[in-house]
């Protein structure tokens, strides 16, 4: 796979004590810029514009084109203390020949020693081939260069679909839970994590991020990957919480279970995608310190299964111990109990008033798009639905299991799905006793769930005879495996709705 960021470090290859000392030293005194400032970027401006302690370690640039706070809608904007507002216009212009200019990509990477490449997943490639080639021409090649974009990537040539940060492992990433409402509060306070695959890195510029709000606790971490696939499948369970929610408001105890097992599978996908990476052994073998240095509890967390008789690891679960990374995960999924919650919660609660209207799912994406417009959500911003598009290809690339996707594969039936799958995913969604049970069942491989379904029809030979031959391997201690009539037996007519989505979602995807 073509990459275009070779190296991405604080530091010139060099054994000189002295400029690796001046090195530090210039660190210490850094600045951190933001390119492309959308609603997340300029809030964070904002809070750190409320504390009066970060002038001068924040810059901006605006896109080309586009209004430094063009982002918000007018009412927010008015909302706004003129003082702070004039804080973060100072940090987006600097004096050129006596008059106050825009600051452009090139001002930040002459200037900054952190580059957060802020745009979302339409412009964030091609923004980092732009920081590349002009980061070389300046001869810059120490300015560290990040992002925050919480999709998928998409190689239309190709027609497939990634995680960036694993197609740009070098690449950093800054992730956290920062509902950009919130950011506006001057008394409230957020966690997030800076992930390099370098944990000198990974803690230098955290220690950048650190100092620029009291209220932003940034802490190091390694697992780039794992944040950036994170972030792009909370974004899509998010989707699903808004809709819980919203729609079973009059039926609570389904909610606990549904954001259980949203939670749960978002870090278990991301523990199959770490498997994946190419780094994997360097992230863990050659790092200049131990990863106990930047806060993680213990150096790996693995998960294994038995095959044909061996243990194989088939998870890492080692990025969980990135507090921010989780809780952003959980925080994306709740409703706050003051202001707004995420945009991709808010489609959610749209696609549920929706569908209780139109007593069906959306007929198309472009149809969900619509709802979401006419709500004021505008649809280049909601990164859930950008994910979702692209999610049977990222499910097969990065192998991860029907089981550990089962709400995200539901939830991408009910909007892709032909008409008479999308007829099933409402019925299970729509029904508390359907949705439950889906949540319980749906979780479990698919050769565990044939015994469950073989002991509630014992009348029948087949899952008599599965049963009797599983207590007879027990009995002999010993595994017998392809045995199941289960698949050749009669079905009922009508099984219930959550059967009927487990059963085209496995052999869909």
């Amino acid at each position: 796979m073509e990459t275009v960021l070779d190296s991405n470090s604080f530091f010139s290859p060099s054994l000189d004590r002295d400029a690796i000392h001046r090195r530090i030293l210039e660190l210490e005194k850094g600045k951190v810029g933001l390119y492309s400032v959308g609603l997340y970027p300029a809030s964070l401006a904002y809070n750190c514009a409320m504390q009066k302690n970060s002038e001068g370690h924040l810059l901006l640039a605006p896109r080309p084109g586009r209004d430094l706070l063009g982002a918000f809608p007018d009412d927010v904007i008015d909302g706004m203390d003129e003082v702070h507002v004039a804080t973060i216009e100072a940090m987006a212009t600097h004096e050129l020949a006596g008059k106050r200019v825009t600051n452009s990509l090139a001002d930040l990477l002459m200037r900054c020693e952190l580059v957060i490449l802020s745009a979302n997943s339409n412009h964030v490639e091609d923004d980092l081939r732009e920081a590349c080639r002009l980061r070389a021409e300046l001869n810059r090649e120490q300015v560290v260069i990040a992002c925050l974009a919480g999709s998928f990537g998409h190689d239309q040539i190709a027609n497939e679909s990634y995680v960036l940060c694993e197609k740009e492992p070098n690449l950093a990433f800054f992730s956290g839970f920062h509902r950009h409402g919130a950011l506006r509060n001057p008394l409230d306070s957020f966690t997030a994590n800076f992930c390099h695959p370098n944990a000198l890195t990974a803690l230098l510029g955290a220690r950048l991020l650190d100092r620029l709000s009291p209220n932003i606790q940034v802490s190091p971490g390694v697992h780039n990957v794992e944040g950036q696939y994170i972030k792009a499948a909370k974004n899509m369970a998010s989707v699903f919480a808004g809709f819980g929610y919203s729609f079973h408001k009059q039926n609570p105890g389904v909610l606990p279970t549904l954001l259980t097992l949203l939670l749960d599978q978002c870090l278990d996908q991301a523990a199959t995608v770490s498997m994946a990476r190419r780094d994997r052994q360097r992230l863990y073998n050659r790092q200049p310190f131990s990863l106990t240095e930047l806060g993680y509890g213990v150096p790996r967390i693995e998960a294994a299964l038995v095959r044909e008789g061996d243990m194989e690891k088939v998870r890492d679960h080692t990025f969980a111990q990135l507090t921010a990374m989780v809780a952003d995960v959980r925080g994306s999924m709740m409703m706050p109990v003051s202001g707004k919650p995420t945009r991709n919660f808010q489609v959610g609660q749209v696609l549920s008033d929706h569908m209780r209207l139109e007593q069906r799912c959306p007929e198309s994406m472009e149809e969900l798009e619509g709802w979401c417009e006419a709500a004021g959500l505008r649809k280049g911003g909601l990164e859930g639905l950008k994910a979702l598009r692209y999610w049977p290809q990222i499910a097969r690339k990065y192998s991860i299991p029907v089981h550990d996707a089962s709400m995200i594969n539901l939830l991408y039936m009910a909007i892709y799905g032909r008409q008479a799958t999308k007829d099933v995913a409402f019925s299970v969604m729509t029904d508390s006793r359907q949705l439950s049970t889906y949540c319980q069942e749906s979780v479990r491989p698919t050769h565990s769930r044939r015994y469950a379904e073989a002991l509630q029809n014992l009348d029948m030979p087949e899952a008599m005879d599965l049963i009797v031959n599983a207590v007879i391997a027990d009995n002999a201690r010993r595994l017998i495996r392809g045995d199941s009539g289960l698949e050749d037996m009669e079905v009922d007519d009508d099984p219930p709705a959550y059967l009927r989505a487990m059963n085209v979602i496995e052999n869909a995807l």
